[in-house]
């Protein structure tokens, strides 16, 4: 067997040949007149009326050889087959193409459509040209990317070589495509806000940092839109949405990327109960739309969507999952649960901190079914609105299905006195150790009071939902090109 190298010497000569020929390995232009899609759906038409057309795509296989050679062709829509024949095409030509030709060139032929012996539809070729002459040899088809990471990394050939792939993917984009349908329909106003921030907030996550040359100053890439899309409803936007890019600086496993992709939408005069209807009304219409069912299979478990989401607080999960008290147990005994428990703890590490490890641990993973979470501590989330009767709590939710959190949705904390005093109690945090904790946003603060009106926020990690919705269980396998250490740093 050749390697790779040999191979991509061979093709190279063969690169030679073509351009002594005077013939160019990469015109410019195309002469195709209908893609392989359209070959094959209007065939019969095609058939009858006996018209040379023009047809392009990548070759994935050659059979045959001599007088008779059968291609198959793909350009990303459909594949269609080839004959190539020495009467018809000419035996110059079909001795040129069988001198340059690969797996892995994009070609176009020009020929009759016509139906085999074997009841194959096929164009017979009268001529062909090279599009594009490729160095080096696909993967081989039964076996494809063998090295997982080598499929992350070489995503392109992941999906040339799987249909399960490249349809995850459409899937993807169907998701999206769908989303934004919804929020448009309910009177939303798509808008953009910066990636690049002079200060990161509105999530509990370390950040990356850039510096901005021109303006000599520190810079760093949001960890969430939150604060810019409340500025907005300062504004005087009542309905807002915007699918987003965030970035941040943590671990990655099986469900996190430092680079990920969340809508966020915010509702003036709404509130979490609203939005959790509104997410709940979301989710069943996804779910719906994509896989034409009431219910769905993720990781080997029925999740029926036909009945009306659950609702626990936070603390009675604590309480029945993990045995834990949370309003009465001391920092110290959580410190001990949760190393029992087998989370890394840090010594500066809040209360809020302690029990969110330990929920995500013992209590997230047996929420299978569409559950949502309330009664968060005040403390947890400090963009959230106090509970009225009683304010150690806000008025917050999650939405977890099949163990992974999907969702995260607040009534927005507008009292900005409020906001400033759990603004320097996450600085405190920070102080202390925790370098995850949320910034002190004075910019922020200064637009709360101007007036920000009551409102509704709902966040939804896009990446997680179609995970859910493909029946995948590694962030690297939808996202087209996941962050990966290059092999030479290795």
């Amino acid at each position: 067997m050749s390697s790779i190298d040999e191979i991509r010497d061979a093709r190279i000569k063969k690169l030679e040949l073509l351009r002594d020929k005077g013939v160019n390995p990469y015109p410019a232009d195309s002469k195709r007149e209908i893609s392989l899609k359209k070959a094959t759906d209007d065939f019969e038409n095609l058939e009858k009326e006996k018209k040379a057309k023009w047809i392009a795509g990548r070759i994935m296989s050659i059979r045959g050889q001599g007088a008779i050679v059968f291609i198959t062709l793909d350009d990303g829509e459909g594949t269609f087959q080839g004959l190539l024949k020495k009467d018809v095409l000419g035996e110059e030509k079909l001795n040129f193409f069988s001198e340059v030709a690969d797996i892995g060139d994009f070609i176009e032929i020009q020929g009759i459509f016509f139906t085999t012996k074997r009841g194959e539809k096929t164009l017979e070729a009268k001529d062909w040209r090279m599009l594009s002459k490729s160095l080096r040899p696909l993967p081989e088809k039964w076996h494809g990317l063998v090295d997982v990471e080598e499929r992350f990394r070489k995503r392109y050939l992941d999906v040339l070589m799987s249909v399960e792939v490249k349809e995850r993917f459409i899937t993807r984009s169907k998701i999206i495509t769908e989303l934004r349908r919804i929020f448009d329909e309910n009177g939303y106003l798509e808008v953009e806000t910066p990636a690049l921030q002079p200060l990161y907030g509105g999530a509990t996550a370390e950040p990356f940092v850039t510096e901005h040359k021109a303006l000599n100053m520190k810079m760093y890439l949001r960890i969430s839109d939150e604060l810019y899309l409340k500025r907005m409803l300062v504004a005087g936007f009542p309905k807002i949405y915007e699918i987003a890019r965030d970035f941040r600086n943590e671990g990655i496993d099986m469900t996190h990327n430092p680079e990920f992709t969340m809508v966020e939408f915010y509702e003036s005069f709404s509130d979490a109960d609203k939005q959790m209807a509104f997410v709940e009304k979301i989710f069943k219409i996804l779910v719906k739309k994509i896989k034409q069912s009431d219910s769905i299979t993720y990781n080997n478990q029925n999740i029926d969507f036909s009945k009306k989401f659950s609702v626990f607080s936070y603390f009675a999960l604590l309480k029945e999952y993990g045995g834990i008290d949370a309003e009465s147990i001391s920092k110290e005994e959580l410190k001990i649960q949760a190393e029992k428990c087998g989370i890394f703890v840090n010594k500066e590490d809040s209360v809020s901190k302690l029990l969110d490890g330990i929920y995500k641990k013992l209590c997230r993973p047996k929420l299978i079914n569409p559950t949502f979470i309330v009664d968060y501590p005040a403390e947890y989330l400090p963009l959230a609105k106090r509970k009225i009767k009683n304010p150690k709590f806000v008025e917050a939710f999650q939405l977890v299905i099949g163990g992974v959190e999907l969702v995260k949705a607040f009534s927005e904390l507008n009292d900005p006195l409020d906001q400033r005093a759990r603004f320097e109690e996450q600085e405190e945090n920070k102080k202390n150790g925790e370098t995850d904790a949320q910034r002190k946003d004075e910019d922020f603060l200064e637009a709360m009071e101007y007036g920000m009106p009551p409102a509704g926020g709902v966040g939804i990690g896009i990446d997680r939902l179609v995970m859910f919705l493909t029946d995948t269980q590694n962030i690297k396998e939808i996202i087209f090109f996941p962050t990966m250490k290059p092999k030479n740093l290795e």
